[in-house]
């Protein structure tokens, strides 16, 4: 009889520790998920005032922003230059390798569209 009720309070703290685990887990996909959103906030932010730092090494009154997927284009007097600032680790997305290498090829074209 004892060893049954050995066996049940050994299975009833496996399920909690079972429980407590999978509840872990979530929060820590939680956590990690805002973290990451909040990265992302803080990068967007960081792309604002990025042309205004000492060490821009252009115009920044002849920098526009674009957003996505490239962070702007820097005007020059003899050339155009498309930016994306990083910060840390961050590494370029698929899109924004897509564009350096369109870039790199001089497939870049200037186009009026009149309507």
């Amino acid at each position: 009889m004892t060893t049954q009720y050995t066996l049940l309070i050994l299975v009833g703290l496996i399920l909690i520790l079972f429980l407590l685990w999978r509840r872990t887990v979530k929060l820590v996909k939680k956590v990690s998920f805002a973290k990451s959103s909040l990265a992302s906030k803080y990068g967007k932010m960081t792309e604002q005032f990025m042309p205004f730092l000492e060490h821009y090494p252009y115009d920044a009154q002849n920098f526009r922003f674009l957003g996505t997927p490239i962070d702007g284009v820097q005007f020059n007097d003899d050339e155009i230059v498309f930016i994306e600032f990083k910060t840390a680790q961050s590494q370029l997305s698929t899109k924004q390798r897509t564009a350096r290498d369109i870039i790199g090829h001089k497939r870049v074209r200037f186009e009026e569209i009149r309507i």
